[in-house]
Parts: C-alpha cells; sequence; structure tokens
C-alpha cells in the first residue's frame, strides 16, 4: 500500500479473506452454480448440500443444538433488526424497558430506539465503571430492577475492546424474565463461544469479520424462541404452501429466509469456519492476547499518546482492539500519515457516537485491531507511524 508491505490494523472492521474462502466462491461460481432447494438435478443438489453444511459447520462452531436454530441473514445489523422486528413486536409493549449498555455499536442501539419509539416503550443504558473500561455492575442491577423485556448487549466492545460477562448478564436478565441477545461481532472471530452455556436467548455474528465474505451473517436463537416468532419477510424458500388467501410457512430455519439465499456467502463462510477450525480459536484467542499486551506497553510509553482511559488494562478482560488518542493530532490526520506509510487503521466515532463522544468525551479516536494473520512486527510498524506523526506535527 503507498508502496510499502500492508499491515493491515484494522480487523474491527473488517478481516482479510484466505485462498480457501476465495476459492470456494471461484469453485460455486465455475463448478455448480444452481439455486438451492429447488433442483432436483446434480448441480442444485450439490449447492445445496455445500449450503446446509455451511450452517451444520457454524451450529458446531457456536455449540448451537441443530442448524434449525441457525438464519443466515445479511449481517450482524439485520440479526438483530429481525429480532427487534419480530420478537420485539410480539413482546415489547407501551412502557416496557429494553436494556442496552453505553458501549453498543449503533447497529445494536438504533433498532431498539425505534422498537421503543414504535411502541412507546423505554430504552434504558447500563452506564460504564467509573475506569471507562468495562459495564458498571451497580448500574446493571439499578436497570435490572426495571424488569427489562430483554437485554442487548455487545460481547467485545468495538471501541474498548472489553470482554463483558455475558453469561453473567444472562443469568441475571433472566432471573427477571427478560430475554438476552448478544453481539457477537467482535467475539465469535476470536475467540471459543458456546451459545448453550452463555445460555443467551439470540447471538449474532457477521461472516466478513472472521474470514468469510461479506453479505452474510448469521442469528443464533433457540429453538423454543424461533418457533413463536413470525417470518419477517414474505416468499419464496420461507414457506411451505400457499393459498389465494393465507400461506403456511416453512420449516426452521428456512421460516427466516425468504428469496433466493446468499448461496455462494454461505458456503465460503463454510470455507471460513473450516480455516478457523483448522488454526484453532483458542490459538488465535491466545495469540492476540500477545499482541494486545505488547501493543498496549508499546503504545503508552510513548510521549503524548494516551491508550489507558479507553478499555480495561488487564488483557484477560480485553479483545484484541486498542483504541489510542495523540495529544494534538486529530485522529483523521493519525489514519493519513499512517497509511502513507501502508498502515491500515481505523480513525473516527467507530459507529459508536454515544460511546465515544458522550461517556469518553472524545470526537473521535485512533483504533489498531488485531487478527490471526498480524504479529508483533505489525505492531513495532505502527509505533515508527506514531513518532512519524508526531515529528510532523511537532508534538
Amino acid at each position: 500500500m503507498n508502496g510499502k508491505r500492508l499491515v493491515y490494523l484494522d480487523n474491527a472492521a473488517t478481516s482479510q479473506k484466505p485462498n480457501k474462502v476465495i476459492d470456494a466462491i471461484h469453485d460455486y461460481y465455475t463448478q455448480y452454480n444452481a439455486n438451492i432447494h429447488r433442483g432436483v438435478y446434480k448441480i442444485s443438489e450439490r449447492a445445496t448440500e455445500e449450503y446446509i453444511n455451511s450452517k451444520q459447520k457454524l451450529a458446531d462452531m457456536v455449540g448451537a443444538s441443530s442448524i434449525e436454530e441457525i438464519i443466515y441473514v445479511r449481517n450482524t445489523t439485520e440479526a438483530i433488526n429481525l429480532v427487534a422486528l419480530t420478537w420485539g413486536e410480539m413482546n415489547v409493549k407501551k412502557g416496557d424497558h429494553i436494556l442496552i449498555s453505553q458501549m453498543e455499536h449503533h447497529s445494536n442501539i438504533i433498532p431498539w430506539q425505534m422498537l421503543a419509539k414504535r411502541n412507546d416503550a423505554v430504552l434504558d443504558y447500563i452506564e460504564l465503571d467509573d475506569n471507562k473500561a468495562g459495564l458498571s455492575e451497580d448500574s446493571f442491577k439499578e436497570q435490572l430492577d426495571k424488569d427489562p423485556k430483554i437485554v442487548s448487549i455487545a460481547h467485545v466492545s468495538n471501541v474498548l475492546g472489553s470482554i463483558n460477562d455475558v453469561k453473567k448478564i444472562t443469568k441475571l436478565a433472566h432471573d427477571r424474565g427478560a430475554f438476552v441477545l448478544v453481539d457477537g461481532a467482535q467475539s465469535a472471530p476470536h475467540m471459543k463461544v458456546d451459545v448453550a452455556d452463555l445460555d443467551c436467548d439470540f447471538f449474532a455474528l457477521s461472516a466478513h469479520k472472521m474470514l468469510g465474505p461479506t453479505g452474510i451473517g448469521a442469528l443464533y436463537a433457540k429453538r423454543e424462541v424461533l418457533d413463536k416468532m413470525p417470518p419477517l419477510f414474505g416468499g419464496g424458500d420461507m414457506i411451505k404452501s400457499v393459498s389465494m388467501q393465507t400461506y403456511t410457512p416453512n420449516d426452521l430455519p428456512w421460516k427466516f429466509e425468504a428469496g433466493t439465499s446468499n448461496i455462494e456467502g454461505g458456503i465460503a463462510f463454510g470455507a471460513a469456519i473450516d480455516y478457523l477450525d483448522g488454526v484453532g480459536l483458542d490459538s488465535i484467542r491466545k495469540h492476540e492476547k500477545k499482541l494486545t499486551e505488547y501493543a498496549i506497553k508499546s503504545l503508552s510509553e510513548i510521549d503524548g499518546v494516551r491508550v489507558f482511559g479507553y478499555g480495561p488494562k488487564e488483557t484477560d478482560k480485553r479483545g484484541g482492539v486498542v483504541s489510542f488518542s495523540i495529544r494534538g493530532v486529530h485522529p483523521h490526520d493519525v489514519a493519513t500519515i499512517f497509511d502513507s506509510d501502508g498502515v491500515a487503521i481505523r480513525a473516527g466515532h467507530h459507529c459508536a457516537m454515544p460511546l465515544v463522544t458522550g461517556v469518553l468525551g472524545q470526537g473521535s479516536l485512533s483504533r489498531i485491531s488485531f487478527y490471526l494473520y498480524n504479529d508483533i512486527d505489525d505492531i513495532d510498524k505502527a509505533v515508527r507511524a506514531i513518532e512519524k506523526v508526531k515529528k510532523i506535527f511537532k508534538c
């Protein structure tokens, strides 16, 4: 990039793709391109089999009981909206409370704002602790006293890197009769997730953040919950039978997947899961912890660079995300200078304006985020880019 070796440190936004994933898309289009669930000819049957197999791989990966609990959507955002528009419309009434946190991505804020506005419900927030490193337990317990209908929470913050104890949150929420949705966009690619152990009612994720293609993600939901939810979209593949005046919805999970699916996306997602299984999510987590620890230490030693105050100090409580600021320099200028050195980072409010501008009091932040293909040299390159920033701005 710009004549330099690319150092890609924007993995919280999206991930790079291994050849195995790219090849899977190419093979589908060149070897067995056909619609699924319809044809009785060989290539259609193969496409159907590969697509369904990818769901089984994902179900196994996250600990779902069967593919009936795995709904393919476009991304985490659509998964959360699907819940708000179906389960939410059925269960959240006037005066009811919806509970999220101050560290949420816009995708886990706006659907609930829209639901609250439509149904005259109340949207409440769990505040951060005094160190701005995680959620305040006192605030959470205080909000639970309002008996929310649903608690929707990020597993890992895309700004702070904070890993929330969603198993504990789910237990406490269930004790008060609330349902729980976990936004797993930043956790599923980087650590082992077991939805049965977490006992959450919903879990949302995106393939493109976990080596897969864009345009496909998934919603896990408990079978008994999905059975009661109405389909969101109507059309082909989501019906079992149709008459002039009525229809019978299809079995799970197809009840929620109207129209022609993102077939190549599902197949390539399966290839990405195979790749991740081959490396091992425990190994990825261990590798990223080392990178995060090294990055925090390296950046915090640079005069004028602030890291602490934007997430936990302990790497056991943090994913591979490090936000930072440089005194006297706008993050967009930082990112531009990094780019000139071939280092790709994120600058802005990271689709979390209430957190960055409201709670943290920053117009924007710079952010580096890691994945399995990053190494110590990448962080050293980022440190050198910071020194270049400081030299240019004389700070």
